[in-house]
């Protein structure tokens, strides 16, 4: 009986902290946010078109004026001129709007490469702003701004 008890008490505060940790993971809106930046640069580096093209948003904008049938356009070109596409980030910070809790933001710099073989035949670096807006469970690119 004392075992029986012993165990009890060790077993039930135990389930609680791992229900709370498992919970944290799940509900933490700036590790989904981070979740998705590294997504996406997968899905690019991949060379996975409709992969990032779920992941804009409908209403998506680049440099407030290319739509996503131009995202498509473009991404469609450089993964037919380069076999390789590398996107390295060199720096990224992601941040949620502390007004608004469906937005959050990434800044970015990065090195975009293309190669047909394994050395790079080209490469540009880029200052990105990335906007994410939260919908259905999930944060969307919608605006996307580069130097």
């Amino acid at each position: 009986m004392e075992l029986n008890m012993l165990s009890r008490m060790w077993v039930l505060p135990m389930l609680g902290l791992l229900a709370m940790l498992a919970g944290c993971g799940r509900d933490d809106p700036a590790a989904a946010l981070d979740a998705a930046v590294q997504r996406l640069q997968d899905n690019l580096e991949a060379k996975k078109t409709a992969a990032v093209l779920e992941q804009l948003h409908p209403e998506f904008l680049a440099r407030q004026q290319d739509d996503r049938d131009w995202a498509r356009r473009t991404m469609t070109l450089l993964f037919l001129r380069h076999r390789n596409v590398a996107v390295l980030a060199l720096s990224k910070a992601s941040y949620l709007d502390p007004t608004y809790g469906e937005k959050g933001y990434t800044e970015a710099q990065v090195a975009l490469t293309g190669a047909e073989g394994l050395i790079p035949d080209s490469a540009r670096h880029y200052g990105v702003k990335l906007e994410w807006w939260w919908e259905g469970g999930e944060w969307k690119l919608a605006r996307l701004d580069w130097k």
